[in-house]
């Protein structure tokens, strides 16, 4: 399986307010430092005598468009020194509407820049159409900023570009998710990620509604969003290939789908999570200060490893597998790990299928649609 590489830039611009990631304000110099140590990470990278072939690379965060193009370019450029990467492989960048300079020529400007360098899929965080709801999460730009930024993409040439959505914010009615859904479509990107909201304790929303000032998501509410969303999409041509994302034919996100089937991944930079594929799993360390103190000394990064059990990878394969609608396929599932999946679980599956959680038709175990909504009491049974 070839492998997937991650790269994680922790500058913002604000602090939203549901956001619990591994992020701090952006400073060009602290940039400038912080791309250094990555670059040297990249370089020094030994974990793995033979890494697999990469063909997937994402630029994640915080708001990985925040970095110059040089700094870009540097931090592919020692990708592909340290690792033989596949022509014309799927290179993402997230970014933020309205990134990419202050006037509509340097940003066309800037994303030309993206798309020179092969980056060739843009995802960004639209949240919501709604400009009251973008000032309660804490965001910096405003509906109108994510329709300039679509258009400008299309303008630079982007063929693949992903919108993510939230479902469930706190005042969000059915009439407004519907129309966010609308505004959505009418801009047909190839692909889109739609969450339902989760609070974090810690995060500034978190404390809002824990003191009356927001009130709590409505579960029910958002249990109708959901299924909303996935009739709303698929009557409009879209696949819903996993349990939050939504995609044209051919669109699915091919990083991101690494980690649903166990392709081996590569993590760089602070609190990269990476995955050999098989057995093994490691973090780095999460404060960003921290990370390039460590890096700079000639340490290692890596705070946390683990070595996957017999069953937690079984496990793993159960949970992470399912999150795709196509489902495990029974036949390989026995094959890999010895075990016939249905006789293993015969009193879970009945109960799941009775609840309507899960179906099997033929050899594929998969979700239901309220199965994907309630996806973690399935997990949790299947565990």
């Amino acid at each position: 399986m070839n492998a997937g590489v991650y790269i994680h830039i922790p500058f913002c611009r604000s602090r939203c307010s549901y956001c619990d990631f591994a992020t701090e304000m952006y400073q060009s110099e602290i940039a400038e430092t912080y791309v250094d140590a990555l670059c040297s990470e990249i370089h020094d990278w030994r974990e793995i005598d033979k890494p697999a072939t990469v063909d997937t690379i994402y630029f994640g965060g915080g708001t990985p468009s925040l970095l110059s193009t040089k700094q870009i370019k540097r931090s592919l450029g020692a990708v592909k020194d340290r690792f033989e990467v596949i022509d014309a492989p799927e290179i993402s960048l997230e970014i933020n509407p309205g990134d990419g300079g202050a006037d509509p020529e340097s940003r066309r400007a800037t994303m030309r820049a993206w798309r020179s360098l092969g980056i060739n899929r843009a995802s960004f965080g639209a949240q919501t159409f709604d400009d009251r709801e973008l000032k309660l999460l804490g965001r910096t730009h405003d509906s109108a900023d994510v329709r300039k930024t679509f258009a400008l993409l299309r303008d630079a040439r982007f063929a693949n570009i992903n919108l993510d959505l939230i479902a469930g914010l706190p005042g969000q009615t059915m009439a407004g998710w519907k129309r966010n859904l609308d505004d959505a479509l009418k801009l047909r990107p190839e692909h889109l990620s739609l969450y339902l909201l989760d609070v974090h304790e810690g995060t500034p929303l978190a404390d809002q509604i824990n003191r009356g000032m927001r009130p709590k998501p409505d579960d029910d509410l958002a249990a109708e969003m959901y299924a909303t969303m996935i009739d709303q999409m698929c009557a409009a041509g879209y696949e819903h290939y996993e349990i939050s994302n939504f995609c044209l034919p051919g669109f699915e996100s091919r990083h991101n789908t690494k980690y649903w089937v166990g392709s081996p991944y590569y993590g760089f930079g602070n609190s990269a999570h990476s995955y050999d594929g098989a057995r093994q799993r490691w973090a780095n360390e999460r404060d960003a200060a921290k990370y390039v103190e460590m890096i700079e000394q000639g340490d290692s990064a890596i705070v946390d490893r683990t070595i996957l059990s017999d069953e937690e990878t079984r496990s793993e394969s159960i949970f992470l597998g399912l999150r795709l609608m196509k489902g495990i396929d029974l036949q390989t599932y026995e094959s890999r790990f010895g075990k016939n999946l249905r006789e293993e679980y015969n009193g879970e599956l009945d109960r799941l299928r009775t609840a309507g959680l899960i179906e099997i038709e033929g050899e594929l175990l998969k979700l239901t649609t309220r199965g994907a909504l309630l996806s973690n009491e399935v997990f949790a049974a299947l565990a």
